[in-house]
């Protein structure tokens, strides 16, 4: 009987088969619990796989929900971008609107008064030119029956120098305030006044516009006498005695 020294091994061919047999034995063992024998097994096995490909795939489409979000926040950003423009763009073209309306306004006014202005110094030029115009008549019996003979052309009324000056010296001598106090109608309360002695219901109903209202008025009086003269005689000049 061989003795049995420690640290070497003993082990023969038959050991060593048998070892390896339950190597086998263990692998086939793990194999086996490694394979589903049922619906259950089945399952667990379908968790435990599908766990690692969801985590996979939410990992996966984080980087592309990250991307839209950024895409979307640009568009908003680019949109409210453009509306603030639009908006500005809006102000811009309604105050330059105003401006120009008032620009207009201010123009059309400005326009307004300057022809305003030019009529009124038209009228003023005008005015001057006609008082250059304007003839100036002696303060005498000759001035005041060429002023008298001007009204009357410009009425229509008809006399002549000569037929207004012959009356005007029969009637009072050329004296504008000559007045009868003795004749018919001077006792009825209405006395012949003035350069060609008229009444004065015939002074009011003959007046001509344009000329004094008195009596006593030397152009008035002749301007007056002489329209009532062409109304009763044809003219002045058809007058030689009291009329």
């Amino acid at each position: 009987m061989s003795a049995f020294t420690p640290g070497n091994s003993r082990l023969k061919k038959t050991h060593k088969f048998s070892i390896a047999g339950v190597a086998a034995v263990g692998a086939a063992a793990l194999a086996f619990s490694l394979v589903p024998g049922n619906a259950s097994a089945d399952a667990q096995t379908k968790e435990v796989s599908a766990a690692p490909v969801a985590w996979a795939s939410g990992v996966e489409s984080a980087p592309l929900m990250q991307k839209s979000i950024t895409e979307q926040q640009s568009v908003f950003d680019r949109l409210a971008k453009e509306q603030a423009e639009a908006e500005k763009k809006a102000e811009a073209e309604k105050k330059a609107k105003a401006e120009a309306e008032a620009k207009k306004k201010a123009e059309a006014e400005k326009k307004a008064k300057a022809k305003a202005a030019a009529e009124k110094r038209k009228k003023e030029q005008a005015a001057s030119r006609a008082a250059e115009r304007k003839p100036v008549y002696a303060n005498n019996l000759d001035g005041w029956i060429r002023e008298s003979l001007a009204i009357m052309k410009k009425h229509g009324i008809p006399g002549t120098y000569e037929g207004l000056h012959r009356n005007i010296m029969r009637e009072s001598s050329g004296n504008p305030n000559a007045i009868n106090n003795w004749d018919i109608n001077a006792r009825n309360g209405v006395p012949s006044i003035g350069l060609l002695q008229v009444i004065k219901p015939t002074f009011d109903a003959y007046h001509v516009p344009g000329t004094a209202k008195s009596q006593y008025d030397p152009v008035a009086n002749i301007t007056a006498a002489a329209n009532y003269a062409a109304d009763r005689y044809g003219s002045i000049d058809n007058v030689d005695g009291p009329y």
